[in-house]
């Protein structure tokens, strides 16, 4: 794996390292309204991800292999959410906007759920980066090293607000701005090894990439529905956090058309 390969599979966790460092620039708790626009620009971002990124792609990687063009983004897609069903019922973690745990009993500190609830849609966000980078790896026509490194980028750009939504928080409970900075860069260590191993297998396996794609595309979309858009809509601001949905759908969108 060239270093050009490497960097971009590194890119989403310098995005996340960034937004959790916004924790230094912190005097007082993070405002409502402001965790709503980033909640909803995160949301809008990874919907236009997956579909163009993604889902188009292994549409089209499926008709090239001479598949029923649909069957295997169908398939991976579905996977994909059932991937993410699993491990949200197994993971003990805990969403910001609830006080009741979610997957596996445990004695879990409040903060480490919380941390765990980011790493686990971390995932997937770094399976779609890999899987991409494995059709770059693969030559295929259909998948550029710049479209690669546009959704590498797209994601980076949505992992910003939600490093700072994991620091941020944490250290309006009292803990220091260093370690809320270590726990919100800690959470998107996962990126990079979902994208390696994401890359590994798709190199080993032929004939998949398509799956793959949707795969990940699938995880992802069961992230924006289980978690993002539910935190976003609860209380007050709302109409923002809908907005920023959009803003972010446009600006993933352009990125995709403009630069892939």
């Amino acid at each position: 794996m060239n270093s050009t390969i490497a960097l971009g599979l590194m890119i989403p966790f310098i995005g996340t390292t960034l937004g959790s460092a916004m924790v230094f620039l912190m005097r007082n708790k993070m405002s409502n309204k402001l965790q709503k626009v980033l909640l909803g620009f995160a949301s809008g971002v990874m919907i236009a991800a997956s579909v163009w990124s993604l889902l188009l792609p292994a549409i089209d990687m499926a008709a090239a292999q001479g598949k029923i063009e649909w069957v295997p983004p169908a398939i991976g897609f579905l996977l994909g959410v059932f991937f993410l069903l699993i491990l949200d019922k197994i993971i003990p973690h805990l969403h910001a906007y609830s006080d009741k745990p979610e997957g596996i009993h445990s004695h879990l500190q409040k903060r480490t759920m919380l941390i765990l609830a980011v790493t686990l849609h971390n995932i997937p966000e770094g399976m779609a980066v890999g899987v991409v980078f494995a059709g770059v790896l693969s030559h295929n026509p259909l998948i550029s090293l710049s479209g690669a490194y546009v959704l590498a980028i797209g994601i980076a750009i949505q992992n910003f607000p939600e490093g700072a939504i994991i620091s941020m928080p944490l250290k309006s409970e009292g803990i220091s701005k260093k370690r809320a900075f270590t726990y919100g860069t800690l959470s998107g260590i996962v990126e990079p090894i979902a994208a390696f191993l994401t890359l590994l297998l798709t190199q080993v396996i032929s004939g998949i990439l398509p799956y793959f794609l949707a795969f990940a595309a699938g995880a992802m979309i069961y992230v924006v529905v289980e978690e993002l858009v539910p935190e976003s809509q609860i209380g007050d601001h709302s109409d923002i956090a809908t907005i920023s949905v959009a803003i972010g759908f446009v600006v993933m969108m352009v990125l995709d058309v403009a630069l892939g």
